[in-house]
Formats: C-alpha cells, structure tokens, sequence
C-alpha cells in the first residue's frame, strides 16, 4: 500500500495540472492476465520472438502466423480491461487525463472507454495487407485458416502492430510527440522504459516542464532518472486510490 501523504501529493499534482498525460506499458495490463514479453516470465522466453520479425513472417507466414493466433487472439483476445485501464479512461471523461499514449497492442484502454488513445505499436484489432493496403477487423477474419488471406489481392494478411524491423505508425508517433511537448504532468503506468523509441515520451515531457509520476511495482529506468513522485504498488490498487480522490475534488 502506497503511503497516503504520496497518494495526496500525487492527487494535488494531478488536479492541479492543465493538460495531464498518460503512458502505458506492459504493467498495467499485467493483472488483465497478459504476461510482459520481456523478463522472467515473460512471452519471449516462451516464444522465439522471431515470429514478429518482419522479414521472417513474409517468409515463413505460416509458422508466424501459427504462433501469432496463439498469442494475440487466442489468448490476448480473452482479456478484459482491469481497474486501472477503467480509473484512466474516467479521468479522461472527468477532463483530467487529456490522452493516453500506450505501448500496448491489447487494444484494452479502448475496451474500457478511453477515446484518445495513441497506439505506439500498432494494435491486434485491425489485419492489414501489406501488398494493396486494404485494412479488416481481426474479428471478422477467420483466424482459423492456415493464413488470412486479403479478400482483394490474396496476399498474406499482417496483424497492424510493429513487428521487429518496422517503422512507429507515423500518425501516433506525430500525436505522442505533440502530447509530450503540451504536457504539464505525465503518469507512467507499468512501463520499464526499456523499450525505445517510446521510452522517449516521458523524457520529452519532462524536458519540456512536465511533472513526472510513476506507477509500477518496481523501480524502472525512469525512476531515478525522470520521475518526480514514485507510488510503488500495483496499477489497479494505486489507480484506483488515485481515482477515488481524484471524484471527490471534481
């Protein structure tokens, strides 16, 4: 349990800011039953990250896509938004929490209502060709086939997340980089800051004035670097301390 004179600083610094951000990693997704990719257990000491290496998936599209429905829809498409992805979403609609920028592709900050949301990596929600650019709902494919195949062009179908040897979307990488710079607070939630070049955002902010908070159960690389006020616990039990102040002040 964070200590409640933390709690209350890091409720002021939050009600008191005029354009407050927030970033996401792994963490805060951890207690909707998605593992991390990195560390112990983690996915890539179960998985050869290989799979999402761009020019291994064209390939041998049928070995990645094996794993890849294994990992992304089959146990990925399961979890549900936890408190912490609800806590972020009704700051946003209490005007606080002006966007979410977020290294995940689970797709769980909208699930659970968020609305500006700007997806560093991509999502699983969308399939898209990389041969004639159509785009399709993951749902609505039939992720049972050997490979989904485009309907237009039957070339093999790419889920629209980063693999390993691809470029940030540009749109959210131009919208993250504008939130950054306007940002007078930013909330780190479950992000080690190990993965470039989205570990870059929170520096921004903090190089263009921003206040600095994070939420994780351990130290990061951002805690002795950038952080000002550091609430070490989990992402649902110190968000959902946070909100609840947060209700009363609004």
């Amino acid at each position: 349990m964070v200590a409640q004179d933390t709690i209350e600083n890091a409720v002021e610094l939050i009600a008191n800011s005029s354009y407050a951000i927030a970033f996401t990693g792994a963490g805060i997704s951890v207690e909707s039953g998605i593992p991390p990719f990195r560390g112990k257990d983690g996915l890539w000491s179960k998985y050869d990250p290989n799979v999402l290496d761009l020019n291994n998936f064209f390939l041998n599209p049928i070995d990645s896509w094996r794993v890849i429905k294994e990992i992304f829809y089959d146990f990925f498409g399961a979890a549900k938004p936890n408190a912490a992805h609800f806590a972020l979403a009704e700051l946003e609609n209490l005007g606080i929490i002006k966007a979410v920028i977020t290294q995940n592709i689970d797709n769980l900050h909208t699930d659970a209502g968020s609305k500006e949301v700007y997806e560093f990596h991509g999502n699983s929600r969308m399939l898209v060709c990389p041969y004639c650019a159509k785009e399709f709902v993951a749902a609505e494919v039939n992720l049972n086939d050997i490979v989904p195949l485009c309907d237009s062009c039957h070339g093999v179908l790419k889920p629209d997340f980063i693999f390993f040897g691809e470029s940030i979307p540009q749109l959210a990488y131009q919208k993250s980089i504008v939130a950054a710079e306007k940002a007078d607070l930013i909330l780190i939630i479950g992000s080690t800051g190990e993965v470039v070049p989205s570990s870059t955002i929170p520096t921004i902010a903090k190089q263009n004035g921003a206040m600095i908070i994070e939420i994780n159960p351990e130290r990061s690389l951002f805690t002795d670097s950038i952080t000002d006020l550091f609430l070490q616990g989990k992402a649902t039990e110190v968000m959902e301390q946070l909100i609840s102040k947060l209700k009363m002040k609004a």
